[in-house]
């Protein structure tokens, strides 16, 4: 059956040092194998593209360990079983795992746990859904703010890249818990999305100035912040930071703002960190693979939301392998309106 399939890859070809362009990727091709006892040959339909993909290409250690060149470019995706030698999958079954970036992932069963390959079930929700708030942005936002930034009923929680994956679903779920929401996020249209169709109580635009953060938290969090949840660092953290309620907890998922600085360093670290002491509040990073055996029970609860509309959600669907490099540059820029989702295949 695999005899005429071609599996088209992405690979790392070096590591940039700012921004990864077309020529730190090759574009490989190789003929497609059956899978040995145990294994799963998955065809990709789509990928999610997500900041931290940045970090894994940098040769440092980190929570996880860097792509190594020449290796096919790690990414989570949605894909379908086309052929199996183990029992716990059958062909037509949708899936949900580390694909990489390329038309069809073979997984030995060795490499099945670590490719943390899993069924999906559609009726829960889109490919697209799956690949946001029932995948890995839903599920980091979900033990991040539940978890780490325990948000009590009344408080008010602040959420950068509100507009984004992580960011949709932790504001939507601050307001399901009965918290005040608002959101941080770059240009009207995302801002306006976010407190019309997501429900935050407001959202503050970065974009329409030097000074409007600072003014943006001071005209909606008079009482101060007591959950930030931070997908950006940099100057918009520093500006949060300042504005703390008593025994606030900031959440540190990520930091896009610095990712693609020269020699891919984070940059200096936050100025009015002792905002932290003066407070008595705390700052605690999260790694959503940490994790990873209560996902079924925020995928149940979060489903629930998408099925009694408590919850939207919104992906931006590039198409096309061949659009991965530009694609996931469309992050550090702010080009993305949603969840970044590359359509491998048709579904």
């Amino acid at each position: 059956m695999t005899a005429t399939l071609a599996n088209h890859q992405v690979r790392l070809a070096k590591r940039p040092e700012t921004t990864a362009t077309r020529e730190h990727w090759n574009f490989t091709t190789e003929p497609v194998a059956e899978p040995d006892q145990g294994g799963v040959l998955v065809q990709t339909l789509s990928l999610s593209l997500d900041p931290a993909m940045r970090g894994w290409l940098n040769d440092a250690k980190s929570y996880i360990p860097p792509v190594a060149i020449g290796e096919v470019m790690r990414a989570g995706g949605v894909g379908r079983v086309i052929a199996s030698q183990n029992p716990a999958f059958a062909v037509g079954d949708t899936v949900y795992g580390t694909l990489g970036v390329q038309e069809y992932a073979l997984i030995p069963q060795d490499a099945l746990q670590r490719a943390g390959l899993v069924k999906i079930d559609l009726r829960l929700g889109t490919v697209g859904q799956w690949l946001n708030v029932l995948g890995m942005p839903g599920m980091t936002g979900y033990f991040g703010l539940l978890d780490i930034g325990q948000p009590q009923p009344g408080q008010t929680v602040v959420v950068s890249a509100a507009a984004g994956a992580v960011g949709q679903t932790v504001g939507q779920l601050a307001k399901i818990k009965g918290c005040r929401a608002v959101g941080i996020a770059g240009g009207p249209a995302k801002c306006d999305w976010v407190v019309k169709e997501l429900g935050f109580d407001a959202c503050i635009d970065y974009k329409a100035g030097p000074g409007a953060v600072r003014e943006g938290l001071k005209q909606h969090c008079p009482n101060g912040v007591d959950v930030y949840f931070d997908n950006v660092g940099g100057d918009i953290l520093d500006q949060v930071l300042a504005k703390l309620a008593r025994k606030a907890r900031v959440i540190v998922c990520g930091a896009i703002s610095q990712y693609n600085n020269a020699n891919s360093m984070p940059g200096a670290g936050p100025r009015n960190y002792l905002s932290l002491l003066v407070n008595r509040a705390r700052m605690e990073g999260m790694v959503v693979f940490d994790y990873a055996d209560r996902f079924p029970q925020a995928v149940a609860e979060l489903a629930g939301y998408l099925k009694d509309g408590r919850m939207q959600s919104k992906e931006d669907v590039v198409q096309g392998l061949d659009q991965f490099p530009e694609t996931l540059n469309k992050l550090f820029a702010g080009g993305n309106f949603g969840k970044l989702v590359l359509q491998v295949a048709a579904e």
